[in-house]
Order: C-alpha cells, then sequence, then structure tokens
C-alpha cells in the first residue's frame, strides 16, 4: 500500500521538505512512502486534493494556509488549539469521512533551535500563523514579547513606525516570522529601523532559503548575532515525521 505524504501552500519553489521527507523514508526502508508539493492557489482546493489523493495520509502546512486551513479540520491537539496556527495535518479515512487532525510542531521547533538565554524581551515581526507559534514558544520560555506589523492594526501590534531606540534596546531578540526576503526576493528586508541594532541584539529569521537573508545582512553589519531559520526547519519537520510514521 502507498503511503503519500506532502506540503501545501502557496507559492512552494523555495521548499526544501521533499528533499528532506525522502531522505528520511528511504533511510528506513519506506519505500512505499512519497513525499510531494501542492501548491495549492486558494485554501478551499484542500478538499478536492484530498478526494483526488486517497493514498494522501499526511500534509504539511506553509504560508499563507497555517490558520486558514483552521475551519477545514476536524480536531487539533491542545499546543495547536493555544496556538492558533496549524503546520502538520494528519488525515485518517474510513467510508464515512476524511478526518483531519491539526498539530503544530512549529513552537518546539523554534524553542529548540537557539540559546535564548540573556534575553529579557523580544519584538517578533509579523502576525500570521508563524508568529502565533514564536509567541507561544517564547511565552513558555518567559521571555515576553511584542509583535510589529506594517498596518499595526491589531490589539498589542506596534507599526514599525512606532519602534524608537527606546523599545529596540530594550527588546534584545528580533525575529522575522514574515515571507519577507524569502528566495527568489533575496534583496528585500523588513521596513525595521536597523540603524538602532546593536552587538547586543540577536536577530532571527525564520527564512532559511537565502541562507544568509537581507534581515540577517543587516544585524551582521552591526555585529549582531544572527540566525537562519534552517534548524527550525530541521527540527520542527523531525517532530512532524514521527507524526506521519504514526500513521502511515
Amino acid at each position: 500500500m502507498k503511503n503519500s505524504f506532502g506540503l501545501i501552500g502557496y507559492p512552494l519553489d523555495h521548499s526544501w521538505s521533499p528533499s528532506y521527507f525522502q531522505q528520511q523514508f528511504k533511510s528506513r526502508g519506506l519505500h512505499h512512502f512519497s513525499y510531494d508539493l501542492f501548491p495549492l492557489r486558494i485554501i478551499d482546493d484542500l478538499l478536492p486534493l484530498l478526494k483526488e489523493k486517497p493514498d494522501l495520509h499526511g500534509i504539511n502546512v506553509t504560508i499563507p494556509y497555517k490558520e486558514a486551513i483552521l475551519p477545514y479540520l476536524n480536531d487539533m491537539d491542545a499546543t495547536a488549539k493555544e496556538i492558533g496556527a496549524v503546520n502538520t495535518v494528519l488525515i485518517r479515512r474510513s467510508p464515512e469521512q476524511i478526518k483531519l487532525t491539526g498539530y503544530n510542531t512549529d513552537a518546539e521547533g523554534f524553542s529548540r533551535s537557539a540559546d535564548f538565554s540573556g534575553h529579557r524581551s523580544a519584538l517578533v515581526l509579523g502576525t500570521g500563523g508563524a508568529s502565533r507559534a514564536v509567541v507561544y514558544a517564547l511565552n513558555a520560555l518567559g521571555i515576553p514579547c511584542t509583535r510589529v506589523s506594517r498596518s499595526g492594526d491589531q490589539g498589542n501590534v506596534l507599526t514599525y513606525h512606532e519602534l524608537d531606540e527606546q523599545i529596540i534596546s530594550g527588546h534584545t531578540l528580533i525575529i522575522n516570522t514574515t515571507p519577507v526576503g524569502m528566495f527568489p526576493n533575496e534583496e528585500i528586508a523588513p521596513p525595521f529601523p536597523f540603524d538602532m541594532v546593536s552587538s547586543r541584539h540577536f536577530l532571527y529569521d525564520l527564512i532559511y532559503n537565502p541562507e544568509i537573508t537581507a534581515f540577517m545582512k543587516q544585524g551582521i553589519k552591526r555585529g549582531a548575532r544572527v540566525q537562519s531559520g534552517i534548524k527550525m526547519l530541521h527540527l520542527q519537520a523531525d517532530i512532524a515525521l514521527k507524526l506521519f510514521l504514526n500513521i502511515g
């Protein structure tokens, strides 16, 4: 019996997931397991995909659907419910229905990906599903954070224009959870006032392609510690893999 898994989102040109999961399946002798990209232009295309692919038993979820997928789920684990975003879905099928259960492996992947000690507060750039997971993880680590967006139209969210030297000096951990700077738009960085960044700061970019983003380059220029999202990507994928292997 074939066991298929995959990634939904749009676009997916940057994705590293197929090579990772295919390698993991091969190393375990699971030659009947496969992993594919499913670029969905709209989330409504999910249900036709599930009907078209009866061997599909699990999917990873990336931008822009980590929150948009929630109405399609039958259940979520406790962590995903609290975060309000999902990046892994297990698909259980019976003659009567297709049941979707959502999980969030981003939060644990993020919290295990770096040493955040010494940072008392954080600025989280972005308000999407990845941002929710990062905020959850930081709160669990005892690091309060403030989210930042272009519009700042949600509660407790600052705009980039509101950031001043006092705020940035007091928030030494700065995490980019937006897709700004992702391949192929590698020269773009979020509209952050980088001139206020110092060697005391840690600039963490969830983007992993390119390896060194424009956001990170701005930090390097000012002597800040920087990190890409590749380690987090590996860690959250490892957790998703365990979920897939239990159902496949």
